[in-house]
């Protein structure tokens, strides 16, 4: 294949190509970076979403030779490419695309210089380990401890480096005896393009656990609002009249109006009144 002035070989032109194949039979056009992504992670994928994804690993300059002036703003989605990525062609949406990379990411130990993916801590309990020249290690990190029937016990939950941060060649030796394996690796998306848009990875993000926090709250505050404006529709209209006989009630007690419903409360709240009026007197020295 001759572009320009500039041939390629044919294991170039057909990853321009393939590339060009995905590209146009996918809605979705994602990056994903794949440092200490392990060989066979994308052949799992590749495997269980076969159908649903197409994965490319190619040169950073090919992707854009491939994909440049072929979709709206696409430009501003190549320039999100850096660093070593795999290329994802799919019709999932690409916020769903990230929570199933999320879940099909594994545990590994850390290294020294490793990026912590998520806050490392040190959990409380019985390390099983003796105590020795390690203490003056979790002495150094700021890490609690006991020692109990001859084993170091971490007193409580300690985080020892958070998420962003660099983990140090002491941190990862302690891990390591700890057998604790702190980082989550796998794909995961530094941007994705859908429709003329591009998301970037702090868009992709997604808390389900905050959303759904958000998604409750909200629902309350709407409901609150329904009924006290006396809203009716189908899911406030119980509660609306539940509130209504509430305070019926509560109006006919008050107004000592005997009703079947009001009757019980009315004598009840004129025993205990009339209870209150006697202890007074009684302190006044009133025998009755």
């Amino acid at each position: 294949m001759r572009t320009g002035h500039q041939t390629y070989s044919p294991k170039k032109t057909e990853m321009l190509q393939k590339i060009k194949e995905y590209s146009e039979g996918s809605q979705v056009i994602a990056a994903s970076r794949i440092r200490k992504v392990r060989a066979r992670q994308m052949m799992a994928l590749r495997k269980d979403f076969r159908g649903e994804l197409n994965i490319l690993v190619a040169k950073n300059k090919l992707v854009t030779m491939a994909l440049k002036d072929s979709r709206t703003n696409i430009d501003q989605f190549l320039t999100s490419i850096t660093d070593q990525n795999a290329l994802i062609f799919t019709s999932m949406n690409p916020f769903k695309l990230q929570l199933m990379l999320d879940k099909n990411k594994v545990d590994l130990p850390a290294r020294a210089g490793d990026i912590a993916t998520n806050d490392v801590i040190l959990p409380a309990g019985n390390t099983g380990m003796p105590p020795g020249p390690v203490l003056s290690e979790f002495k150094e990190l700021k890490v609690p401890t006991k020692i109990d029937a001859g084993n170091i016990v971490v007193t409580q939950d300690t985080t020892v480096v958070k998420t962003g941060e660099k983990i140090s060649p002491k941190l990862s030796g302690l891990l390591a005896k700890l057998n604790l394996k702190p980082i989550k690796a796998g794909l995961s998306l530094n941007a994705a393009y859908m429709d003329g848009l591009v998301f970037h990875r702090t868009d992709l993000s997604l808390n389900l656990d905050e959303y759904q926090r958000n998604i409750q709250a909200a629902f309350n505050s709407a409901m609150a609002l329904a009924v006290n404006s006396a809203f009716l529709t189908k899911e406030t209209t119980p509660l609306i009249l539940a509130q209504a006989a509430r305070h019926a009630r509560a109006l006919a007690v008050e107004a000592a109006i005997p009703t079947r419903e009001s009757l019980p409360d009315i004598l009840s709240t004129a025993q205990l009144r009339a209870q209150t009026i006697l202890s007074l007197a009684q302190k006044k020295g009133f025998s009755g």
